[in-house]
């Protein structure tokens, strides 16, 4: 063999090892993954900047005396492992663009021989050839389209997650407003039947009512009693659900001053023409399902395209026993069997099968909208009623205070009012917490704006990748 031959040859592989990426081993430790977890607290210095950067704004202390929906949800968006794994998800559809614009290599084939009859000139024989294949019928630009597709439904996606993280936190929030205002509002009703059974027991031995009577009002403390030990209950599962919904231990949210600035405001009514329109013109999952069929569609392209056979060059050279000879052929492939007829067909039933999705997926989202409309203007109508009755109560009761002062009605029946005065506020409570929860069911069916820069749910605050 020639010696330029040689280097050439060498000079190539040299370059090929160069230019290769190489393994780096990321072993996961389930032990690591669990005390990294348990570390997690919402004083984190990350979260901060992450924070800051979002808001596009110092904090004005760190860590906050009191922690809003708005702050929350940015450290849900921070901690997320939901948001990561769709953050993962995205990544892989984005690299596939890089696959997809990679060109074919040229194949090299080297084929030496030793003639051992002569040796002169020469006993070998070298022939190399080169395989370059060029694509034809736009093939390279049909993937790069079904690619860029993709990364975008990926995108979208990540959209959708950060929507459901939202509602999460929002309804774990609403869940614990809830819980901690019934029981204040339990131990208030508690007091006041403490204080109307204390009176009914004087009234009882001096024979003015019946044991009856005083049994009804124990009974009644009893149940306000286990309805408290409830609530309690319910305070803590909605704190180990909002811990959950952020992704941070409940030990996190220990001494953690929450507010709940917000959640007692309720917008008037939404018209469901002007809400179906802006949802199937802006809900991330709608686009998202848009971009999955046009990726559907460039990949139909791609197969009909493939109908057509790629061109090969095979210039070659050969080293004949001494005589240097150049040749230079062309291959393609005669589609004379099958014209990729099956590939063709299986892409005409996935982007068939896309369009029935994002069909089916958009009348989900309007009987969704709609239900949710029709469920928020009745949970309207019953806070307003509930308010005209705490309203009406209370006048009576400031009456019966009156009254109670000028000796014209007892303490017990005064004791009577407040209590229907406390189960009116509960009822108040309940119709504004089903209210809260029908708005959050509306906002998820619209996918209104969070009021945060994309870049809180797109971009990975943390490394998703575990250390060596």
């Amino acid at each position: 063999m020639k010696p330029y031959l040689l280097i050439m040859l060498l000079a190539g592989a040299t370059l090929w090892f160069a230019g290769c990426a190489h393994y780096q081993a990321r072993p996961i430790s389930a032990e690591k993954v669990a005390a990294d977890f348990s570390r997690r607290t919402l004083t984190d210095a990350g979260l901060k900047a992450f924070a800051e950067t979002n808001l596009h704004a110092p904090l004005p202390v760190w860590p906050l005396t009191s922690w809003d929906f708005t702050n929350l949800i940015l450290a849900a968006f921070y901690y997320s492992p939901d948001l990561d794994v769709a953050r993962a998800k995205c990544a892989v559809a984005t690299a596939g663009k890089t696959t997809a614009a990679e060109r074919p290599n040229p194949t090299l084939s080297v084929a030496p021989a030793y003639n051992t009859t002569t040796r002169i000139p020469s006993p070998w024989l070298v022939t190399p050839t080169l395989d370059i294949p060029i694509e034809t019928a736009g093939k390279r630009g049909y993937r790069l389209a079904q690619a860029s597709q993709l990364s975008e439904a990926g995108r979208r996606n990540i959209a959708t997650v950060a929507w459901q993280v939202r509602s999460r936190v929002r309804s774990s929030l609403l869940g614990l407003y809830s819980a901690r205002q019934t029981e204040a509002l339990l131990m208030e009703q508690q007091a006041i039947q403490a204080e109307n059974v204390l009176l009914l027991e004087h009234q009882q031995r001096a024979g003015a009512i019946s044991a009856f009577e005083l049994t009804q009002a124990r009974i009644a403390a009893d149940s306000t009693r286990l309805a408290l030990r409830d609530a309690e209950r319910q305070n803590a599962e909605a704190l180990a659900q909002l811990a959950e919904a952020i992704g941070v231990p409940v030990g996190a949210l220990d001494g953690v001053q929450l507010s709940f600035a917000g959640l007692t405001e309720i917008p008037g009514d939404v018209p469901a023409g002007e809400a179906r329109r802006q949802a199937l013109l802006n809900r991330a999952d709608i686009l998202g399902g848009l971009a999955q069929y046009a990726a559907s569609q460039s990949a139909l392209q791609l197969e009909i395209a493939k109908q057509y056979p790629d061109i090969h060059l095979n210039p070659g050279y050969e080293f004949d026993q001494g005589d240097n000879k150049w040749s230079l052929g062309l291959s393609v492939t005669l589609p004379v069997l099958n014209q990729n007829q099956g590939a063709i067909a299986e892409a005409l039933a996935r982007r068939a099968e896309a369009a029935a999705n994002f069909n089916a997926l958009q009348a989900r989202v309007v009987a969704e909208i709609e239900r949710s409309v029709a469920v928020y203007r009745v949970a309207l109508q019953k806070k307003a009623d509930t308010e005209a009755l705490r309203a009406n109560l209370q006048k009576q009761e400031r009456i019966a205070r009156a009254m109670f002062d000028a000796g014209e009605i007892s303490k017990s029946e005064l004791a009577a009012l407040r209590l229907q005065l406390s189960a009116s506020a509960l009822a108040r409570l309940d119709a504004l917490t089903k209210s809260q929860q029908a708005l959050g069911q509306l906002e998820d069916a619209l996918q209104s704006p969070l009021g945060l820069p994309a870049t809180a749910w797109q971009n990975s605050p943390r490394s998703s990748e575990p250390e060596k």
